[in-house]
């Protein structure tokens, strides 16, 4: 870590530190939730969001990402320590996953990251806060049955995440509704702008306050009808005394080096952990007030040693994990020292005050969740979409309904399928500028039919179509100068026409590729680079401002 990096993140610890603490105090449920679905010891979770904001924190290049135990893994690691049979055994495959991880950063394929596009992202982000908010709603009410960080559809109570709004009126506790009711009403207070102004409240957050409220209601109500029950709280193991809190770690069984089955659940792990770490990075620098762009690779490689560390130790796999990475941005933290701090006070308190963690309220937490998962899922984040269009606006709506109604894994995939056949569709409709209509007559005229950058098979038909249409005894100008790619199907379709049109009296001028075979140049050190964007130098071939090769410079056609 360079000084000029180091300087920076310390310069905003007034910001980061308020912003640890209230990412700490939404994770210690999330950890123990997660550990409690994966069939796991409970303190593996508490180990993964230790690992995952001071291990990752100091190598990712995230500088608001929080890693943790994900809940898109429980599932995976539910079976793998059934199927493997201890979860010592487990703890290799971790480790092993980690290093897969590592070695997929330093392959470049962190690159995956930026095919996703931004609707499906958006959409990704929406889903993730309407989960959020509905899953919290059963927690505000004292019905605890489904774990902490759960988000999938189906639950494993047998419920799913619109049942449960059902069910939790069987079991409604008072103590609890209170609780979670005036906590979401000194949150909302926090927000408005004249509170703001308050010095004061600038530097108290407002989710602090609502768990120390919790904390003193949860003792209040100690004794009467009110009083909530443990499973209403949150439950970290407590040790009896240092060596006890040593003895809770797990350490990997290295016999298993040679067992298929650890190294098929390795590579599941890493793929599965990669592709949700990734999603989580690009979702969450478009939710950087200072948009900064988190180096993909690097991130591979920091939760490659995040998981190697986490598996040595008796911990869960990690990942970055949306709720506490978008938690961190609305508690105002700037930098990755807010992970950082986070995880250190889950080592102090897990180690020091326990009991103390051990008296707050679930409802309180969802309180502070209701908001989280409102901001990621803001009316106006629907009118935005909306008026971009159905090409967007449709991927986004069934990222949504995906994830919402399966999971996160799904939901992309689902997004992703839409826009894939909204870009083919595009493509199919648009791959050429069709001029001349006013000559389309028997008299003769001039047709320009202007090839797009990429004109693929699925072109075809469009193409043969506009040919088709061109009468006797006319002229067309096929221009391909502008197009980089032309597939083979569609060269055979002009083909066919020349010969077709000697027989038509039509004149056919083909302009071929100018790009054809043309390579960019190198350049190999970054002052050349800067000299070549600017068109100084060497006198080479200026590149256009918007950074790429002059073959790459335009759309290849002209929208009508």
């Amino acid at each position: 870590m360079d000084n000029s990096n180091s300087n920076s993140m310390f310069a905003n610890l007034k910001n980061d530190i308020p912003a640890s603490i209230v990412v700490f105090l939404v994770a210690v449920p999330l950890c123990l939730g997660i550990a409690l679905a994966s069939g796991a010891p409970l303190f593996s979770g508490i180990i993964a969001g230790i690992v995952g904001g001071i291990v990752v924190g100091a190598l990712s290049g995230s500088p608001l990402g929080v890693s943790g135990p994900a809940a898109g893994l429980a599932v995976i690691v539910l079976t793998a320590i059934q199927d493997l049979g201890a979860f010592e055994i487990f703890l290799m495959a971790v480790v092993l996953a980690g290093v897969i991880q590592m070695i997929l950063g330093f392959l470049q394929a962190g690159i995956i990251a930026y095919y996703f596009p931004s609707s499906v992202i958006k959409g990704m982000l929406a889903g993730i806060g309407i989960v959020i908010f509905l899953k919290q709603i059963p927690h505000a009410f004292g019905y605890d049955k489904d774990y902490e960080g759960s988000l999938s559809f189906n639950q494993p109570d047998n419920h799913n995440t619109l049942s449960e709004l059902y069910f939790m009126f069987e079991a409604i506790t008072p103590g609890a509704v209170i609780i979670s009711a005036i906590s979401l009403a000194i949150l909302i207070l926090w927000e408005r702008p004249f509170m703001k102004k308050i010095p004061v409240f600038k530097i108290v957050q407002g989710p602090l306050v609502v768990v120390a409220l919790g904390i003193i209601l949860n003792l209040v109500f100690s004794g009467t009808s009110m009083a909530l029950s443990a499973e209403h709280i949150v439950a970290i193991p407590v040790a009896e005394n240092l060596s006890g809190f040593f003895n809770q770690f797990t350490f990997p069984d290295f016999s298993q080096w040679n067992n298929p089955a650890v190294y098929m659940t390795a590579a599941t792990i890493a793929i599965v952990a990669s592709l949700e770490t990734l999603l989580c990075l690009e979702a969450t620098d478009k939710l950087d007030p200072e948009k900064r762009v988190s180096p993909a690779n690097r991130e591979l490689k920091a939760q490659g040693v995040g998981n190697l560390v986490s598996g040595l130790i008796g911990g869960l796999p990690v990942t970055q994990v949306i709720v506490r990475s978008s938690t961190n941005i609305q508690s105002g933290g700037r930098t990755k020292m807010s992970a950082i701090i986070h995880g250190f006070l889950l080592l102090f308190c897990v180690m020091a005050i326990p009991f103390v963690l051990n008296l707050i309220p679930l409802a309180s937490l969802a309180a502070i969740l209701f908001v989280v998962g409102y901001k990621l899922a803001k009316p106006v984040l629907f009118k935005q979409m909306y008026k971009l269009g159905w090409n967007y606006f449709i991927p986004f709506v069934i990222t949504i309904l995906g994830i919402v109604f399966t999971d996160l894994l799904i939901g992309i995939g689902l997004g992703m399928a839409v826009a894939i056949f909204f870009l083919l569709y595009d493509n199919y409709k648009k791959p050429f500028l069709f001029e001349g209509n006013e000559h389309m007559s028997d008299d003769g005229g001039i047709v320009r039919l202007e090839l797009a950058e990429d004109v693929t098979f699925l072109n075809k038909a469009n193409i043969q179509k506009a040919l088709n249409q061109i009468p006797d005894n006319s002229k067309i100008i096929i221009d391909a100068s502008r197009s980089i790619n032309i597939d083979q199907d569609v060269e055979e379709i002009i083909e066919d026409f020349k010969i077709h049109a000697s027989y038509s009296n039509i004149e056919v001028e083909v302009i071929d590729r100018k790009r054809k075979g043309l390579k960019a140049k190198p350049v190999k050190t970054l002052e050349n680079a800067i000299a070549a964007a600017n068109g100084k130098g060497n006198g080479k071939t200026k590149r256009p401002s918007n950074g790429k090769t002059p073959a790459q410079d335009s759309d290849g056609f002209s929208r009508n």
